[in-house]
């Protein structure tokens, strides 16, 4: 086996991987590879990229959450944080019925902030291709279910298991979601 380096011609310099992309230099850089295609980037811009498309996606379902939960599935009640923030009127409501009524406001939110997730990673973040379109979405929406069912059994066993306060155990739920969807979703349904 011939054991002599690698070169990229008379420099006699190692030859970079043909998908390498340098870390940003220049704030002019970084621009270039936040704003270009998912592809184009360093994978430490692509994932703050795929981070700041995630922090879009999740203020998208909060807001929807909130307004299916106000109008369409009624189940914040007059001490809820919400109707008392924006001063709004809320009936007061039954435990069971609430639960359920948020877990339906909480499916249809979701479904919003998956729809725009996906074509805000397909547009902004990767780059599409390795499947064809349905497929890819069908596969994006799985793995977003996934993590969603995966971070939520996290999150419950931490607070019940440790004591961890539900807000800490909230955000161990978006970083493991956070860090699954990117891996699953760069490698496994886009193309880089």
């Amino acid at each position: 086996m011939d054991s002599r380096p690698v070169s990229s011609g008379e420099s006699g310099k190692a030859a970079a991987p043909a998908t390498g992309i340098p870390f940003p230099r220049t704030l002019g850089e970084a621009a270039r590879q936040f704003f270009g295609d998912g592809a184009s980037a360093h994978p430490a811009v692509q994932f703050f990229k795929y981070a700041f498309a995630g922090g879009l996606a999740t203020l998208v379902h909060v807001i929807s959450f909130s307004v299916f939960a106000w109008k369409v599935f009624p189940c914040v009640g007059p001490d809820d944080l919400v109707v008392r923030l924006f001063s709004l009127e809320a009936p007061a409501i039954d435990e069971a019925l609430r639960a359920r009524l948020a877990t339906q406001s909480n499916a249809c939110a979701w479904v919003l902030s998956n729809c725009f997730c996906y074509a805000l990673n397909r547009v902004f973040v990767f780059k599409p291709g390795r499947l064809n379109p349905w497929a890819e979405f069908l596969a994006f929406s799985a793995v977003g279910g996934f993590s969603t069912a995966v971070g939520t059994s996290v999150m419950a066993w931490l607070v019940a298991s440790l004591g961890l306060q539900t807000s800490v155990a909230f955000v161990a739920n978006l970083v493991s979601s956070l860090a699954f969807n990117y891996v699953l979703r760069k490698f496994f349904i886009f193309r880089g």
